[in-house]
């Protein structure tokens, strides 16, 4: 119950820290440093409040996604893992094919040495050994 309280009040910071970032100057200069005499309703007070606003707004959406983080943590804490839908490799009814010899070439060297492939072949092929 907390967690979904703590989602919503985080979408609505989310939106509002949208919507006064969108409402500040794009000239640059939206996060400087330092104050004026002028009140809260020249546009030098507005861009300040703004800027103060943000700082604020961001500062509480990063707080409440680290509360959030925490709570998740805590909540879904590792458990045993659930071995309940495992299936067992079905057996198969036709063994593989069993090689006596695992050198892929092993057969031909036989043969040239029997003199089989003494002669070269019509095709152009070059034994392997003689």
């Amino acid at each position: 119950m907390l967690f979904t309280f703590l989602l919503v009040v985080q979408a609505i910071v989310a939106a509002l820290l949208v919507a006064v970032i969108l409402m500040q100057k794009s000239e640059g200069g939206g996060l400087g440093v330092g104050g004026s005499p002028a009140g809260l309703m020249s546009a030098r007070g507005a861009a300040d409040f703004l800027t103060r606003s943000t700082t604020v707004l961001a500062t509480i959406f990063v707080s409440l996604s680290i509360v959030m983080a925490v709570i998740a943590s805590v909540r879904h804490a590792p458990s045993d893992i659930d071995t309940s839908l495992v299936r067992q490799a079905p057996a198969s009814s036709t063994p593989a094919p069993a090689t006596g010899n695992a050198d892929p070439l092993g057969g031909a060297a036989d043969s040239t040495a029997n003199g089989a492939a003494s002669a070269p072949a019509g095709n152009g092929a070059v034994p392997l050994a003689n």
